[in-house]
């Protein structure tokens, strides 16, 4: 059986996490747990990140929403990212993910939603046609971009598994501001590049393009042996002091 990781970038119309989401686009949710509760009332902890007005509005604004029964903060509102309780009516929520469990299609958990798109990755067997998932998302009136499609080699599949998740914990203006600065030779010795010919590029500010690196910067650096064994050391395995093959 061949496997390969497809990521999809869907707007979801007239979802209330999408359409809040496209009202603060400086504000990134991640879904950070399974949903538990009984019944038509459902629960999910959610992380938003973001400036903190922005993140305050949001909340205010996301609990207004019809199928939202309460939004319940786990930590201080006065943060650039907070983690939240969401209670839902699932009676009147339309979920991506039930529609992909009904195509019986497997998904990457932890789903984030930036400025009003939701970040999917699907793995797909032989079986499954890309076509046909996306033309059945698209059909409940909305756009689907295809964002990438990886083949996972037998024995390649954990490693290129493992850089996916990295990837995936990128939003994608995280995702934007990184690739525009390795494009622009930002990290190169002797750098011409400023943050501001960089935020230039993607219509940012200094200050908004140097938070979204910063933030870039940070997951890879908290990732960096699984990207170095990954990436550049196949064959050998990184204790606390020295490098064995």
């Amino acid at each position: 059986m061949t496997l390969r990781e497809v990521t999809l970038q869907i707007r979801h119309h007239d979802a209330p996490e999408s359409e809040v989401s496209a009202k603060y686009p400086d504000v990134t949710l991640r879904s950070m747990s399974s949903l538990t509760g009984a019944a038509d009332e459902r629960r999910r902890i959610i992380e938003f990140t973001g400036p903190e007005e922005s993140i305050q509005g949001f909340l205010m604004d996301f609990e207004r929403e019809a199928p939202i029964i309460a939004v319940e903060p786990i930590t201080a509102v006065d943060r650039s990212t907070v983690l939240a309780m969401l209670t839902f009516d699932s009676r009147k929520w339309d979920s991506i993910s039930e529609l992909l469990a009904d195509l019986g299609v497997h998904y990457r958990s932890g789903t984030v939603i930036c400025g009003g798109w939701e970040r999917w990755s699907l793995f797909l067997t032989s079986d499954d046609s890309m076509q046909e998932v996306i033309e059945t998302i698209e059909a409940d009136e909305n756009t689907v971009r295809l964002v990438r499609t990886v083949e996972l080699e037998n024995t390649e599949a954990t490693r290129q598994l493992e850089v996916s998740k990295i990837i995936n914990s990128l939003t994608q203006r995280q995702l934007d501001v990184l690739s525009t600065s390795i494009r622009l030779n930002y990290y190169q010795p002797n750098r011409e590049t400023t943050i501001a010919e960089v935020g230039n590029r993607l219509d940012l500010s200094p200050t908004t393009t140097w938070e979204h690196l910063a933030r870039a910067e940070k997951k890879l650096w908290m990732n960096w042996e699984s990207i170095l064994t990954v990436t550049y050391l196949p064959s050998r395995r990184l204790t606390n002091d020295r490098i064995e093959r």
